[in-house]
């Protein structure tokens, strides 16, 4: 049986809130920093509140110690944080409510399409047609569609039978069901206000729920941030893509829409932002090589 609808609250006080919400897969970086000290100043600057989320959903990767050496970064930054620290490991229950409510409404359907066969069956059909298949803001093949014509029973003979899936977004009924243009408010460094347009189609049929776990980096901020009250949302420019997506599932859900700010990302010498898959080197490397807290922030421009 599913899981009742997490109860969207924001918080009594009224105040903004922000968050910095790093993965527990590696250490953090200078672009993480970067992140956490715009929010930090984001914060004082407009009087709000500042949280601090661990998306620790990829159980496989994410452990405990990095989650902790992460929190003795951020410490050694001298960045502080208000509340309790939110575990997003500990609250699948919120997600489950979630899809529940899009399960509802039909907007979701099980994929047993792995992405190894997805990548196999778009370099196919470029082999054979001459032109590239279309791929999502990320650079990933979209998905055809293949299992959303699957009837009820066969699916629910497979997931019966153990055989892995995902979840995925059913895009036009998505869009069918919101109708019209879908915008969010976006302010810039110097806090000028504008109206950004979302367009989550370019994504396709965006998956809600992996196969280990009962929800997606796209469903578990969404949700995350309307039950923390989180608003403006401030992240690396890296993440505007999947704001349109995050719209969406707002509208979706009947959740509240934030304010955005997207603040530009680090790059290194060869023009890539940094990244723990990159091995960009690590805030508690430079700890130990001497640096300290004030020469971070000098180097990153909040001296």
């Amino acid at each position: 049986m599913p899981s009742d609808p997490p109860d969207f609250r924001r918080p009594d006080d009224h105040r903004p809130v922000l968050r910095f919400a790093p993965s527990p897969n590696g250490r953090l970086h200078l672009g993480h920093a970067l992140s956490a000290l715009t929010n930090e100043a984001m914060a004082e600057r407009l009087g709000a509140a500042l949280l601090l989320r661990i998306e620790d959903i990829d159980l496989a990767r994410c452990r405990p110690e990095l989650a902790a050496g992460i929190m003795a970064d951020l410490e050694w930054l001298g960045i502080r944080f208000d509340g309790a620290v939110r575990r997003q490991s500990e609250h699948f229950d919120d997600y489950r409510g979630a899809l529940a409510r899009l399960r509802a409404k039909r907007l979701i359907y099980p994929c047993f399409c792995s992405r190894q066969n997805l990548r196999r069956d778009a370099g196919a059909r470029e082999a054979q047609t001459g032109k590239p298949w279309p791929t999502d803001p990320d650079g990933a093949p979209l998905y055809p569609g293949r299992c959303s014509a699957m009837g009820i029973p066969e699916a629910e003979q497979r997931i019966a039978a153990g055989e892995p899936h995902v979840l995925r977004l059913d895009m036009a009924a998505a869009l069918a069901l919101a109708g019209g243009d879908l915008h969010y408010p976006l302010f810039d460094s110097a806090g000028l206000e504008s109206v950004a347009r979302a367009d989550p189609a370019r994504w396709g049929d965006v998956v809600l729920a992996r196969k280990d776990t009962p929800t997606s980096y796209h469903l578990s901020v969404v949700v995350d941030d309307a039950l923390q009250g989180i608003s403006p949302v401030v992240r690396g420019q890296d993440l505007a893509a999947a704001t349109d997506i995050h719209v969406l599932l707002q509208h979706l859900l009947g959740l509240p829409t934030p304010r955005y700010h997207f603040h530009p990302l680090l790059l290194d010498d060869e023009g890539l932002k940094l990244a723990k898959s990159r091995d960009s080197i690590s805030l508690a490397a430079l700890r130990e090589a001497g640096d300290t807290p004030e020469s971070i922030r000098r180097l990153l421009g909040f001296a």
